[in-house]
């Protein structure tokens, strides 16, 4: 149906490019591919009854909501403000780099909370 790839990963720092949350940054914490959406802490929120279950209390609770990914930008922590992020081939092994200074970035993963190229 859709095999899209996307040079945002799942822990990377992104600024919010379009919406009302406009120029406030988070990290990933969830992509969701077949609809193109990425979930950004403390981004996108909004307030949603819940009812009360066995294990959960009701009331109103604060939820993350999905962004379209076209409304995000990779974070450049030096410049402060989003960049644009390619793909390259750098001794066999396939890398992101920042478009503006041909910087590596560096790819955190998440479940092991270490840093790889």
């Amino acid at each position: 149906m859709n095999n899209r790839k996307f040079k945002l990963k799942k822990g990377d720092e992104v600024i919010v490019i379009a919406g009302k949350d406009k120029g406030k940054t988070g990290k990933i914490i969830r992509m969701i591919p077949k609809k193109e959406k990425v979930i950004v802490s403390e981004i996108n929120k909004y307030k949603k009854n819940q009812k009360p279950d066995n294990n959960q209390p009701g009331g109103i609770i604060e939820k993350e909501m999905p962004l379209h990914i076209s409304n995000v930008s990779y974070y450049d922590a030096e410049k402060k403000k989003g960049v644009r992020v390619g793909v390259k081939i750098d001794k066999d092994k396939k890398v992101r780099f920042n478009k503006n200074n041909n910087k590596v970035i560096k790819w955190v993963d998440c479940k092991k909370n270490t840093t790889n190229l």
